[in-house]
């Protein structure tokens, strides 16, 4: 998965790495928690002292995290003598709270990471424990649970920083929509920009009080990025405003400015005046999934992988099993798709964990333990779900009444292929990733860890930009489309923007050779 359709509001990415730095000069000099200094945790001959873990989910909790915390512990009260603590950081600004979790020296034993939380670079600038040696004396059936190539994959310098997850997925984004009004309506599927722009004109003139496309924060350019740059393969979403093709990794240029970008800023203006998105748009709170979920928005654009659109449909079949949704995966309109990276859902230990092991030792249950996994993924069974005489997974009530859905405490890190459970409707799934497999190329861009150190005031500067610039921009708020791209390359230049790119292409070319990829 990755950035969600969230509310972004950036802190300070100068003051953050300020604290961080300080944070590992603390740990290097002994105030930080290490391997070495620590209690051993997987063993029941040795399970030393009494500890709660504290553990750092993103996203929101759910309802019956409370039930589910307390049944797992009095199991890691048994087998570990551990309590652990669940926290989240809910999906408002979740990207600043990360950062300050990670800055600010609070004692933290296991938190989420993903490519889109940057692992990578925080993983280089020794944000996480190395687990090799630990993994073998802590968590030894974890450390078998996980093929080699998966450990290999995600190394940062040699060393493992997080615990991958081996369950192989596709988090390719596409198009998800309304497919009972497209059939009310006669609309054209929207599976390309002009198609998609006639299914929105159907919405908006036969559903005047919907909002059409539910994305805010202008997260919908990426997945319009997905159609217009099909002939060359874009591959995800890169920083900074850059373009790699897949086909020609090692040739960088400049999204932002071009002639395709003031192309695509006209289109978004053209919708606005169209009605496709509300005036309002940048200040929207609620998600773009739950805007379809409970139909006020019949479009979202970016974001949605088949998993999440597979949990929207359970949610609309318990609510309204009268509605359809639909999904065109972008893929098919680039040409080829790439299999998740290991790297794209783990969890690792901070450097600030007073309980490594331990907390190793815990998350080997969390994956290796079924009744752990279990708990932890689908609740409590018979009260948040059964498994029907087919092997399949049911909610218990509905999205409404039912306290802890699949995958509730957004478990994505620790699925286990051979403990999970699915909802019938993720048959359409998995028959999605058999299309997929198809097309499949590898992912060579995941493996790449940035390192903004000698660029981090200008990118904090950025971002800043980016937000006042370029936002009204994306939603078509700015009158004159080529003046305000002109505005926003001037700020974004004094800025630092040359600077970042520069610096990001030297550093991506040299890991395209490291790794041998031509």
């Amino acid at each position: 998965m990755r950035m969600r359709n969230k509310t972004i509001r950036h802190l300070s990415l100068v003051l953050a790495l300020m604290l961080f730095a300080g944070v590992l000069a603390a740990c290097n000099n002994g105030s930080g928690g290490s391997a070495q200094g620590s209690e051993q945790g997987g063993t029941s001959e040795n399970k030393g002292d009494k500890v709660t873990l504290q553990f750092y989910m993103l996203g929101d909790a759910p309802k019956d995290l409370p039930v589910i915390e307390s049944e797992i512990n009095k199991l890691a009260e048994a087998d570990l003598n551990v309590n652990v603590k669940f926290n989240y950081t809910s999906w408002t600004d979740w990207d600043q709270k990360y950062k300050l979790l990670l800055s600010s020296g609070q004692p933290i034993d296991l938190i989420f990471t993903a490519d889109w939380t940057f692992y990578q670079s925080y993983a280089k600038k020794g944000a996480f424990l190395a687990l090799d040696e630990m993994l073998p004396k802590a968590a030894p059936a974890l450390k078998a649970h996980v093929p080699d190539d998966m450990w290999d994959a995600v190394k940062i310098n040699d060393k493992i920083y997080t615990v991958p997850s081996t369950w192989i997925e596709y988090v390719t984004e596409g198009i998800a929509y309304r497919e009972d009004l497209r059939e009310k309506y006669n609309l054209p599927k929207p599976e390309s920009l002009e198609t998609l722009e006639a299914y929105l004109e159907g919405i908006k003139a036969n559903e005047p009080n919907m909002i059409p496309i539910a994305d805010s924060n202008a997260n919908h350019t990426h997945g319009i990025r997905q159609l217009t740059s099909k002939l060359v393969n874009t591959a995800g979403q890169l920083p900074y405003g850059l373009d790699i093709m897949y086909d020609t990794p090692s040739t960088v240029t400049s999204y932002w400015g071009s002639a395709q970008h003031l192309e695509d800023l006209k289109t978004y203006k053209r919708w606005m005046d169209k009605g496709f998105f509300p005036k309002n748009v940048l200040n929207v709170k609620d998600t773009s999934n739950s805007l379809l979920q409970n139909g006020k928005a019949a479009v979202v654009l970016s974001g949605e992988n088949p998993n999440k659109f597979n949990a929207d449909v359970i949610k609309v079949q318990s609510t309204h099993p009268d509605w359809k949704l639909a999904y065109f995966p972008y893929p098919n309109a680039k040409g080829f798709a790439q299999p998740v990276h290991p790297i794209h859902n783990g969890f690792a230990i901070p450097r600030s964990s007073k309980n490594p092991e331990k907390a190793l030792a815990f998350y080997e249950k969390l994956v290796t333990d079924k009744r752990y996994n279990w708990l932890t993924e689908y609740g409590v069974e018979g009260k948040n779900f059964e498994v029907d005489n087919n092997g399949y997974y049911k909610m218990v009530g509905d999205a409404q009444t039912n306290g802890f859905p699949r995958e509730g405490m957004n478990g994505w890190a620790w699925r286990n292929p051979e403990f999970m459970l699915y909802d019938k409707t993720f048959d359409d799934v998995l028959t999605m990733f058999e299309d997929l497999d198809k097309i499949k190329k590898p992912d060579i861009f995941t493996g790449f860890a940035e390192d903004w150190t000698p660029y981090q005031a200008e990118k904090a500067a950025l971002e800043q930009v980016e937000k006042q610039y370029l936002y009204p921009l994306n939603v078509g708020l700015v009158a004159d489309v080529e003046a305000g791209l002109n505005t926003f390359m001037e700020k974004a230049k004094q800025a630092g923007l040359e600077k970042i790119q520069s610096e990001y292409t030297k550093q991506w070319q040299e890991y395209l050779k490291s790794a041998g990829i031509q």
